[in-house]
């Protein structure tokens, strides 16, 4: 249940038989190789990404087409956040049909856009709408930005942050789907956390100033950050104590004597997980206290030599079976 990060997911796109002169021509230079979630034109400053969200699959149903629009319009712009880019146009293509975009629902679709315009300075460019009996969204952002923070810059020894917490989204896709009974403030508390992220919009102008790498938690923590070392093929040291996760969290971890563990690399975070040289860690929890953002050390890049781990701090280590979405076609 998250968001395709890009193109680069899909098999169909990695044919062994196509010749690397046509991948090259196809994939190189602005679209970065299909290896981020951006497409990227230096000279032009402009950067682009687009992501699909069909209902079922990417969120549960439309019975409150407000909040749908407003996961799809932050799962979107999260995808330029993370790379230090501003977001500033969005296109926006819809499939449906008269139950779905009924007179009221059309109010509350209208009345989310105005209000996500508002919050993330973003202006509606335009679209399109085709008629199906399957509801699906597509969402194209378009930002600017002199350099981007891209993903497999990781140097060896970076330290590895990722921002908010994680998990809450889960947990409400779980309520959702009637599948834990919370008391009414915490269901909510969890839903609202599933269908409105709090992407990370002030700490833009920031990134370039200190990550080396960065990418944004749809897939799931482990899922993600392996896709940030891929290229690479560098390791990663996680501190299974320092992942953040809420306090609402904690007590629901307590009271339904579920784990930590299964929880945190569920994607639909949207929180932005990076890199940064250790030089620059008095300057993050700067940015942290003075733009009151939640950042947090949780682990270093180590080179291929060793094997990626994540322990607790009696040194045991973890095993986190699910490590994410991964994006299959059978």
């Amino acid at each position: 249940m998250s968001t395709p990060a890009s193109l680069r997911a899909s098999p169909l796109l990695r044919v062994n038989t196509c010749p690397a002169s046509v991948y090259t021509a196809l994939f190189a230079n602005s679209a970065l190789n299909l290896n981020d979630d951006v497409f990227f034109n230096k000279s032009n400053k402009i950067v682009v990404s687009i992501d699909t969200y069909i209902e079922g699959k990417h969120f549960v149903n439309f019975k409150n087409p407000g909040f749908v629009i407003k996961k799809i319009i932050r799962s979107s712009i999260s995808d330029l956040i993370c790379k230090g880019s501003t977001p500033k146009y969005y296109f926006i293509s819809a499939s449906g049909n008269k139950k779905t975009f009924t007179k009221s629902n059309l109010l509350k679709i209208t009345k989310s856009f105005k209000e996500e315009q508002k919050k993330y300075n973003i202006n509606l460019g335009g679209g399109d709408t085709v008629y199906s009996n399957k509801l699906s969204f597509t969402v194209t952002i378009i930002g600017f930005a002199k350099k981007i923070v891209y993903r497999n810059k990781s140097k060896l020894n970076d330290d590895i942050y990722v921002t908010g917490s994680l998990g809450d989204s889960y947990l409400g896709l779980l309520v959702l789907k009637n599948k834990i009974r919370l008391k009414k403030k915490l269901s909510n508390y969890f839903i609202n956390q599933y269908y409105k992220p709090e992407v990370k919009y002030s700490l833009i102008r920031y990134l370039n100033k200190f990550a080396t790498s960065s990418i944004d938690l749809s897939d799931g923590l482990i899922s993600d950050l392996e896709k940030l070392t891929n290229v690479q093929k560098n390791s990663y040291h996680l501190f299974f104590d320092e992942i953040p996760i809420s306090k609402n969290l904690a007590a629901v971890i307590k009271l339904k004597n579920l784990s930590k563990k299964n929880l945190i690399s569920k994607g639909d975070d949207y929180q932005i997980l990076f890199t940064a040289n250790v030089k620059h860690r008095t300057f993050i929890k700067k940015i942290s206290f003075l733009k009151k953002l939640k950042i947090t050390r949780i682990g270093k890049i180590l080179n291929s030599r060793h094997k990626s781990s994540i322990v607790d701090r009696n040194g045991h280590q973890i095993k986190i079976n699910y490590k994410g979405y991964f994006h299959t076609f059978d």
